[in-house]
Protein backbone atom coordinates (compact mmCIF):
# COMPACT_ATOMS: atom_id res chain seq x y z
CA UNK A 1 0.00 0.00 0.00
CA UNK A 2 1.25 3.19 -1.17
CA UNK A 3 1.61 6.87 0.59
CA UNK A 4 -0.99 8.07 -1.38
CA UNK A 5 -3.74 5.48 -0.62
CA UNK A 6 -3.62 5.27 3.00
CA UNK A 7 -3.77 9.11 3.15
CA UNK A 8 -7.12 8.77 1.00
CA UNK A 9 -8.35 6.20 3.38
CA UNK A 10 -7.55 8.21 6.32
CA UNK A 11 -10.96 9.49 6.97
CA UNK A 12 -12.19 5.85 7.45
CA UNK A 13 -13.30 4.19 10.32
CA UNK A 14 -11.38 1.07 9.66
CA UNK A 15 -9.00 1.55 6.47
CA UNK A 16 -8.34 -1.38 4.13
CA UNK A 17 -12.03 -2.82 5.17
CA UNK A 18 -15.70 -3.00 3.40
CA UNK A 19 -16.62 -0.27 5.39
CA UNK A 20 -17.47 3.65 4.34
CA UNK A 21 -17.81 4.54 7.62
CA UNK A 22 -16.03 7.97 9.03
CA UNK A 23 -13.75 7.75 11.61
CA UNK A 24 -15.18 9.30 14.42
CA UNK A 25 -13.26 12.37 16.30
CA UNK A 26 -13.72 15.52 18.81
CA UNK A 27 -15.66 17.25 16.20
CA UNK A 28 -17.43 14.02 13.95
CA UNK A 29 -18.27 11.79 17.14
CA UNK A 30 -20.09 8.06 16.60
CA UNK A 31 -23.73 9.57 18.66
CA UNK A 32 -26.13 8.81 16.05
CA UNK A 33 -28.57 6.08 16.05
CA UNK A 34 -28.23 3.74 12.53
CA UNK A 35 -31.95 4.93 10.69
CA UNK A 36 -32.44 1.43 9.18
CA UNK A 37 -31.87 -0.61 12.76
CA UNK A 38 -32.31 2.40 15.42
CA UNK A 39 -28.93 1.14 17.70
CA UNK A 40 -27.81 4.20 19.23
CA UNK A 41 -23.98 5.58 18.99
CA UNK A 42 -24.00 3.62 15.76
CA UNK A 43 -23.04 6.58 13.14
CA UNK A 44 -21.24 10.32 12.76
CA UNK A 45 -22.76 13.38 11.57
CA UNK A 46 -20.94 12.51 8.50
CA UNK A 47 -22.11 9.08 7.77
CA UNK A 48 -25.45 10.29 8.47
CA UNK A 49 -24.84 13.28 5.57
CA UNK A 50 -23.91 10.59 3.65
CA UNK A 51 -27.33 8.66 4.31
CA UNK A 52 -24.92 5.94 5.34
CA UNK A 53 -26.34 2.89 7.63
CA UNK A 54 -24.36 1.24 10.21
CA UNK A 55 -22.10 -1.58 9.08
CA UNK A 56 -23.66 -4.08 10.66
CA UNK A 57 -27.42 -3.46 7.88
CA UNK A 58 -25.22 -2.41 5.37
CA UNK A 59 -23.48 -5.71 4.99
CA UNK A 60 -26.91 -7.67 5.71
CA UNK A 61 -28.29 -5.99 3.03
CA UNK A 62 -25.24 -6.30 0.58
CA UNK A 63 -25.00 -10.19 1.54
CA UNK A 64 -21.63 -9.61 3.19
CA UNK A 65 -20.27 -12.00 6.27
CA UNK A 66 -22.32 -14.39 6.56
CA UNK A 67 -26.05 -12.18 7.10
Amino acid sequence: MNGYRYYGRSQFERPGSNSALRRSSRYNPRNLPCPTCGKPNRLTPADRQRGYQCDDCANRDEGVGGY
